[in-house]
């Protein structure tokens, strides 16, 4: 079978996958991340210590760049296998800004694996920690903020938000799978009893896949896609084409529905190094006249395992 059949069997059969599981949704509450191929933890539990080391993960998003209020995203991940290979742990810090409200989160991850032989690993695993919603209403001006308005009886919303998540990741050498949801307790996202019945934390589910083909001794080629459903809003797919080049330089593009098309680039500065950028470009010309883009940074590091090891090369 050749790589233009390969591929189209391979998109054909995430398609109908991922449309045989879509949920009515209502409201996109989780951060948004471009890079998401190379930052697995932050979408999903069971992906903690799939690699052989512990690795860092650090990552910067700022959207629409130019538009007042626009989403402001810093992330922070750790994850490690134990000495039970069986068994990893992870961490995560989120800090999402947009608008007036502010969300922080910290989040500890379980997973346990599974290895099947000759053919790879099956990763569940949990996470559970807790996000703490602020939202300022005095930053909005006076014409919008109506005193009358019970919405806006309170000066500044505050809660803590205990929640836990789930997933699935199964991955061998060339492929990965994985099916998840990070927050899973639906929060009310104040005390108020009139105002804000509906505002609450929605379920998130993603799904992601991809592969890693061979196109020369130098050049590899790993197609990605990502699913995310929620409740209220339309089901949201995430293409992206990524190229490798000599083991050091990944350079890809996305097409995200209803909202950009992206470029990556990934420098390998070591073995274990690395630092990558990502610009998403909007889509149509409405989206372009009030903002100029999203810019993300991440950078990843990971520790160099006992006796000096070689770390095997991962793609995903």
């Amino acid at each position: 079978m050749n790589l233009v059949s390969k591929l189209v069997r391979y998109f054909s059969t995430t398609l109908m996958l991922s449309i045989s599981t879509t949920i009515v949704c209502r409201a996109q509450q989780e951060a948004m991340f471009t890079q998401y191929m190379f930052n697995g933890l932050a979408i999903n539990p069971a992906y903690a210590g799939s690699h052989q080391t512990l690795e860092f993960t650090a990552l910067a998003r700022e959207q629409w760049t130019g538009l007042e209020g626009a989403p402001s995203t810093q992330t922070f991940t750790a994850h490690s296998p134990l000495k039970n290979r069986s068994i990893g742990l992870g961490l995560s810090v989120i800090n999402d800004k947009i608008g007036v409200t502010n969300q922080f989160g910290v989040y500890g991850s379980y997973s346990y694996r599974i290895q099947f032989q000759n053919k790879g690993v099956l990763s569940m695993g949990l996470q559970a920690g807790f996000t703490q919603y602020n939202e300022d209403l005095t930053q909005l001006q006076g014409s919008i903020r109506d005193p009358n308005d019970p919405n806006f009886s309170q000066d500044e919303v505050s809660k803590f938000m205990p929640n836990f998540g789930a997933g699935l990741y199964y991955y061998t050498k060339r492929f990965y799978t994985g099916l998840s949801s990070p927050h899973l307790v639906q929060n009310k996202l104040d005390n108020l009893e009139a105002a804000y019945q509906e505002a609450r934390q929605r379920r998130h589910y993603f799904f992601t896949t991809g592969y890693v083909f061979d196109l020369s001794r130098s050049v590899k080629f790993k197609p990605n896609l990502l699913i995310k459903v929620v409740e209220g809003a339309p089901v949201e797919a995430d293409i992206n084409l990524n190229f490798l080049f000599q083991e050091i330089l990944w350079a890809g593009v996305s097409y995200r529905s209803f909202d950009s098309f992206d470029v990556i680039l990934q420098v390998n500065l070591t073995e274990q190094f690395s630092i990558g950028y990502a610009y998403d470009f909007a889509t149509t010309t409405e989206l372009k006249r009030l903002h100029s883009g999203s810019h993300e940074l991440m950078l990843n590091y990971r520790l160099k395992p006992p006796r000096r090891r070689m770390l095997t090369p991962r793609y995903f």
